[in-house]
C-alpha cells in the first residue's frame, strides 16, 4: 500500500536524508547528464565509473556501522536512511529510503525520500520494500553532520565549488 507524505514533510525528508537535499537521486545508466523534473538533484552515472563503483562498495562494506547506530541510536544520531537500487528501463536508479524498517522475512520497507524518475507510477512518499543485496548507501545526522553517504562524495565536483565545500564541511566520517 502506497502513502502520500505532506509536501512540507517531503521536504523535511528530503533535507534529512542529504542534509542539503544533494543528489536525491543516483542513476546508472550509458550516458551522465543532470537534470530533474521535479528539481529535486538527479546525478546520472555510467555504469562502469570507478570513482561511483568503489564508493559503493565502500558505502556496502561499513553498513555494519548503519546497523549499530539504526538497532541503538545515540540522542545525536537521526534520519537513518539507506540509498537502493532498483533496476530501471536505463539501467538502474539509485533512490534514498527514508523511515527504513527491517521486515520478519530479512527483507526492508521504507519511503522513497525522493521523486523517482524512472520507475513508472511511483512517487516520493511512496512505501517500497528491498533486501540487502539492493543497499548501495547509507547515511544518518550525528550533531547535525552526515554520516556515510559514501554515493555524495563522487558527485561533489559537479557542484559549484562553493557550494562542494559547504557540504563537505556537513560530512563526517563514521
Amino acid at each position: 500500500m502506497a502513502s502520500k507524505l505532506p509536501q512540507p514533510l517531503k521536504w523535511a525528508i528530503l533535507a534529512v536524508v542529504t542534509g542539503v537535499t544533494v543528489f536525491g537521486i543516483l542513476t546508472i545508466g550509458p550516458k551522465p547528464e543532470v537534470s530533474a523534473e521535479d528539481r529535486s538533484p538527479i546525478v546520472d552515472v555510467r555504469t562502469t565509473d570507478p570513482e561511483m563503483n568503489t564508493a559503493i562498495a565502500r558505502a556496502r562494506g561499513t553498513l555494519p556501522t548503519f546497523w549499530a547506530s539504526y538497532e541503538a541510536p545515540k540522542p545525536s544520531e537521526t534520519g537513518h536512511s539507506l540509498k537502493v537500487r532498483f533496476s530501471t528501463r536505463r539501467g538502474g536508479e539509485h533512490i534514498w529510503i527514508a523511515d527504513v524498517k527491517k521486515q520478519p522475512n530479512g527483507t526492508y520497507s521504507g519511503l522513497f525520500a525522493n521523486e523517482p524518475r524512472d520507475l513508472p507510477g511511483k512517487r516520493a512518499g511512496d512505501e517500497v520494500k528491498f533486501s540487502d543485496a539492493d543497499i548501495s548507501d547509507w547515511m544518518f545526522m550525528r550533531n547535525g553532520k552526515i554520516v556515510g553517504g559514501e554515493t555524495i562524495k563522487p558527485t561533489l565536483k559537479s557542484l559549484p565549488k562553493a557550494d562542494a565545500d559547504a557540504l563537505r564541511a556537513r560530512m563526517e566520517q563514521p
